[in-house]
């Protein structure tokens, strides 16, 4: 009997033996891993921080340059007969095509509303009977054709087509015009 309680003592001994070098590398590989230090913390922080400072920036800078499409500017936008204007009348402006459709003895032109000059909004002037820019004193007649101020040429103009639909003024195209031919007017059914 007293062989198995030495043999006992023996696996027991060797179990607590098996346990301790069993701690010891838990421990040993816990006390060897790298721990964070708060100079390494500092740094990671400034730089999560840094980085998402500059994503932020860049995604406003982009935000801030990319157009915002709103009415239906570009587009091919069809006109009620109640938006068109009588000959010789004042012109009617069309804000969601940017232009002003004007009806002359000649025909009707789509004019667009910016100024050649440096892109103001051109309004129509009823008192005077032509188009006058606010801003430099940019002044057309009722053709678009400048009379007087610092616009180096006329105002653009759009296309107008008059068929089974009706008329329909095409925003897609801004022509470019040096002077005005009365065969820029297109004739609009009465």
């Amino acid at each position: 009997m007293a062989w198995m309680v030495r043999a006992r003592l023996g696996r027991a001994a060797g179990v607590a033996l098996a346990a301790r070098a069993v701690a010891r590398s838990l421990v040993g590989r816990h006390e060897a891993a790298p721990r964070t230090s708060r100079r390494d913390f500092l740094r990671w922080t400034v730089a999560g921080a840094s980085t998402f400072a500059l994503a932020e920036a860049a995604a406003g800078f982009v935000a801030f340059f990319w157009p915002i499409k709103f009415g239906r500017f570009g587009q091919r936008i069809a006109l009620r007969p109640a938006d068109i204007p009588a000959p010789g009348a004042a012109p009617i402006v069309n804000r969601e095509g940017k232009f002003w459709l004007i009806h002359n003895e000649d025909g009707a032109l789509a004019l667009y509303w910016k100024c050649v000059h440096l892109g103001c909004t051109v309004p129509w002037i009823e008192g005077e009977g032509r188009f006058h820019c606010n801003c430099h004193g940019s002044i057309y007649d009722r053709h678009g054709v400048r009379i007087a101020g610092p616009a180096p040429r006329p105002l653009d103009m759009m296309a107008i087509e008059v068929g089974d639909a009706g008329v329909v003024v095409d925003t897609s195209q801004i022509i470019r015009r040096t002077g005005y031919d009365p065969s820029q007017a297109t004739q609009l059914p009465s």
